[in-house]
């Protein structure tokens, strides 16, 4: 999926190819966004910036994610881009795009803001297996290789059964929030053969290699991906873990 195996993880209206750029080196892949990309999850994204959250609201958000992705063409990170979407057809054509750059389509099913949720998307596709199939369908069948971001700790949610669903599927990947549940990460890689990128905490060896003895593929990087030196930090444990 990506080497070295640390990716730095989306962050909301932030997470740009400038932002990527900044640690392309020490990290093996990078999710931009997220990216709303139609018109119900585009009203949601402007509720949330109308309360002071950053969001990304270009004109035409397929477009952006072409412009975006074409900065990092030339980068040594392969890229993806998070999607929080409600109807297939543009994520369709999102998919289509990321397939075009060699990059990753990531479905948000990890959005826990209330009007996302509202609008049908985020972490309500995790209560909705029959949708989020159907999301990972539409984008693997454009030809990207797909990941689908989840969270732990959602209420009637069993991480590893979603996984098998979304394996079915098409997923070539699941991005985990383990939140605090670490150990959730050890069931999900049991369950499945997708490549599983841990996620929340990473900040130093200890976490990278508690991820890794679970199971993990590799981990990813939020808030801290705007210092490159965690980033490195965090390089030189997946490195050490490797060697």
């Amino acid at each position: 999926m990506f080497a070295p195996r640390v990716a730095l993880a989306s962050l909301s209206g932030e997470s740009d190819a400038e932002w990527a750029r900044a640690c392309a080196r020490p990290a093996g892949g990078a999710f931009l966004g997220g990216i709303a990309v139609d018109e119900p999850t585009r009203e949601a994204a402007r509720e949330m910036a109308g309360r002071d959250r950053r969001e990304f609201l270009p004109d035409d958000p397929v477009a952006f994610v072409d412009d975006e992705l074409t900065e990092l063409d030339d980068q040594f990170l392969r890229a993806g881009v998070n999607v929080r979407a409600v109807d297939l057809d543009p994520l369709r054509e999102a998919a289509a795009v990321c397939a075009d750059h060699d990059a990753i389509l990531e479905v948000n099913a990890h959005c826990r803001q209330d009007e996302m949720c509202a609008a049908g998307a985020g972490e309500t596709l995790l209560r909705d297996t029959g949708r989020v199939c159907e999301q990972v369908e539409t984008a693997s069948d454009a030809g990207a290789p797909v990941s689908v971001k989840v969270r732990a700790e959602v209420a009637g949610v069993h991480l590893p059964t979603l996984a098998k669903a979304i394996e079915r599927a098409g997923a070539d990947a699941i991005h985990v929030d383990a939140m605090d549940s670490r150990r959730v990460v050890r069931d999900v890689a049991a369950a499945t053969d997708l490549f599983v990128v841990a996620n929340n905490g990473v900040r130093g060896r200890e976490d990278v290699f508690e991820y890794f003895a679970y199971g993990a593929d590799a981990v990813s990087v939020g808030r801290p991906s705007r210092d490159p030196e965690r980033v490195r930090s965090v390089y030189a444990a997946v490195k050490e873990w490797f060697l």
